[in-house]
């Protein structure tokens, strides 16, 4: 690639970013750097009726939090600024005009209602209206293909509303490229004419998306499948303005846990898993959740995204950000829609986990639980490398060890009924004495002195260890025996014991 790579992400800030908006980022992003590429962030801001305060601040943390930051954008490094489309405004009228003088636009002044009559209209006899070659010029509809050039200026002097219609072809076959998807045709008749610019002075997405990615040098236009209906407009207003358009790659769909249908910014919280990469407060007080929030790492939510309709062609799932860089190809991107896996998520989370620092955990630990907050982190630290194994988000924690923390106060019903029989309070009063007897109090010693005792006196080891496990934890759960006693010390052992023979 001679001209140097440049694509853009360019949501719309009108609610929090769906994890198929990261998605796509991530996609870009990756592509971009494999290239030694920019990627740039532009907010496509034109629906003003829809711009939600805050949801541009959202979608930079999301980025930031997933780690793929962008090279350009609002307040960083604005080479081709500005980066929201709002503040482009002016720049949008001039090729609106450029497009009409070259005859490949025009004015329609129809309102609402004409518009809606000529749909009914052709309902009743059993057509799809479609504004296009076939009654743009019939005289049913007002635009300036049938109204004189005075009659037209007249009008837009009066203040009557209008908008710029583009001006499709007819009778013409489109030849589309999509580097995902391969070659494709349209016949240009079946094609409406899509409205450019309003009389507000605001442009339509596709116009201003069209500028603003000729402006900016954009190379490569990766979005989502939902955009495919749009390419052949957009590949003909390049033509139309004599432009060299972009390549373009349309992402599959992500689809819901069932594989039917497109999943939903509703999904997560009727499903129970997350939608969004942070915790969203709507305007309204609704709250929806996040994968940050949720206990999700970064790099497992990077890692199980790349996955959603990419495939490296080997049997390896896991890549860290600079390995997806460096593997990431578009076409080993699927055309197929990609199912959402919650489970797989987990198992994503699960791997990150274990190769986090025990002492990172602990921290991060400590900071949610409010009774470790006189406990040394160290310690805390010991006791996750015990646990972290069997744990898939660090809100997980607690569960597999309070008892390094907390003595039982309670015993499970269950597990006591198993464990308890006629000997066990003597047999216990024996694991107090090796304990006490115990000098060099390590996990090898206790291990060592209670099995031999075990061995020597033939007792069967589920009767000594199940009861022992019982009395130290509350229930038959724990990492092994000999390490919870370790860790809880020589004295706090003995009196776990003794309290729960006491209650037997």
């Amino acid at each position: 690639m001679s001209q140097k790579v440049r694509v853009r992400f360019a949501p719309s800030p009108t609610g929090p970013l769906h994890i198929g908006g990261v998605r796509t980022a991530l996609f870009n992003y990756l592509f971009a750097k494999k290239h030694g590429g920019d990627f740039v962030l532009r907010i496509e801001d034109t629906d003003q009726n829809r711009y939600v305060e805050g949801a541009e601040d959202y979608i930079v943390n999301a980025l930031d939090w997933c780690g793929i930051s962008f090279d350009e954008g609002p307040s960083k490094n604005e080479k081709f600024g500005p980066y929201r489309q709002s503040e482009r405004k002016a720049l949008y009228k001039q090729y609106a005009d450029e497009l009409i003088a070259n005859g490949k636009a025009y004015y329609a002044f129809d309102t609402a209602e004409q518009l809606d009559a000529e749909r009914k209209g052709h309902e009743a006899e059993g057509k799809t209206f479609i504004y296009n070659w076939h009654n743009r010029e019939k005289g049913r509809l007002v635009n300036s293909l049938v109204l004189t050039e005075a009659e037209t200026k007249a009008k837009i002097e009066a203040g009557d509303d209008y908008v710029i219609r583009f001006k499709s072809p007819q009778d013409e076959t489109l030849h589309l490229t999509d580097i995902i998807r391969g070659n494709m045709t349209i016949d240009t008749n079946v094609l409406d004419d899509k409205v450019l610019f309003k009389s507000d002075g605001m442009p339509t997405y596709h116009l201003a998306n069209i500028v603003d990615d000729h402006l900016m040098e954009i190379t490569h236009v990766i979005r989502g499948e939902e955009w495919l209906p749009s390419l052949a407009l957009h590949q003909l207003l390049y033509d139309a303005f004599s432009w060299d358009a972009p390549k373009f790659a349309h992402l599959p769909l992500i689809l819901k846990p069932t594989g039917k249908g497109k999943l939903s910014k509703r999904d997560g919280d009727k499903m129970g898993f997350p939608v969004f990469p942070l915790e969203y407060n709507a305007p309204d007080g609704t709250v929806s959740a996040g994968y940050k929030e949720d206990g999700y790492f970064p790099e497992a939510v990077v890692n199980f995204l790349a996955f959603l309709g990419w495939n490296p062609g080997t049997e390896q799932e896991i890549f860290s950000l600079e390995q997806l860089v460096s593997d990431f190809d578009l076409a080993r991107v699927n055309k197929a829609g990609a199912r959402f896996d919650p489970d797989k998520t987990k198992w994503f989370n699960h791997h990150y986990m274990q190769e986090q620092l025990d002492l990172d955990l602990a921290e991060q630990f400590k900071a949610i639980r409010p009774e470790l907050a006189d406990i040394d982190v160290n310690f805390i630290a010991l006791v996750v490398g015990l646990i972290k194994e069997r744990a898939t988000f660090i809100h997980d924690f607690w569960e597999l060890s309070h008892f390094f923390f907390t003595a039982p106060t309670s015993y499970d019903a269950k597990a006591s009924k198993k464990a308890i029989k006629d000997e066990t309070p003597a047999i216990l009063q024996e694991v107090i004495n090796i304990v006490t007897r115990t000098s060099e109090f390590t996990v090898q010693n206790l291990q060592a002195k209670i099995k031999d005792w075990i061995t020597t006196n033939d007792v069967g080891f589920g009767k000594v260890m199940m009861p022992l496990r019982l009395a130290l934890v509350g229930a038959l759960q724990g990492p092994d025996v000999f390490d919870i006693m370790f860790m809880i010390g020589k004295a706090e052992t003995v009196q776990r014991i003794d309290r729960f023979i006491k209650q037997i």
